[in-house]
């Protein structure tokens, strides 16, 4: 009786199968009332953090495997045993390429799939920009008011500025 998962009877050979056949619905079903459940429902940011990694991680892997080829063409030693700083040395130059390679491609990623968090994001930064030049303080509230109607699209904004007095106490 050694090895039956669950204390299932020896007689019944039919319970693996049927198992197998059972877990895949009954795993999307926890996933699904764990979405639902803890209001999990910003899946677009899974799939865009999913395309990112992947990406990162075939470039990088490419990356990896051209500077281990061509140190081991260097070195004589391609089809054969690479020498250790071949190795070491690919692995530093992946690691060195990590985060740009990373902030590229999340960028192209944004900017693709992403649109309206990329175009607020220039905005903020144009106003930013702006904002250095701006001394007139109604027009920079008007403007400041626009630019968060465009970015965050809120049902109501307010702008509620202190007064020179109450700022000084």
């Amino acid at each position: 009786m050694i090895g039956i998962p669950l204390g299932l009877p020896a007689e019944v050979p039919f319970w693996g199968p049927i198992l197998e056949l059972v877990q895949p619905p009954l795993m999307f079903a926890g996933l699904g009332i764990g979405i639902f459940r803890y209001q999990l429902f910003d899946v677009d940011r899974i799939i865009n953090r999913t395309v990112v990694y992947g990406l990162v991680t075939a470039v990088l892997g490419a990356v990896y495997a051209v500077v281990v080829l061509v140190a081991g063409q260097l070195s004589g030693t391609v089809g054969g045993d690479l020498p250790s700083w071949a190795v070491a040395g690919a692995t530093l130059a992946v690691a060195a390429l990590f985060q740009p390679v990373r902030r590229r491609i999340q960028a192209v990623v944004d900017r693709r799939f992403n649109r309206h968090r990329y175009d607020a994001a220039r905005t903020v930064e144009a106003f930013s920009a702006h904002l250095r030049d701006q001394v007139d303080l109604a027009t920079l509230s008007a403007e400041l008011v626009a630019v968060v109607d465009q970015t965050m699209q809120p049902t109501r904004t307010w702008l509620w500025l202190r007064r020179a007095e109450d700022a000084r106490s």
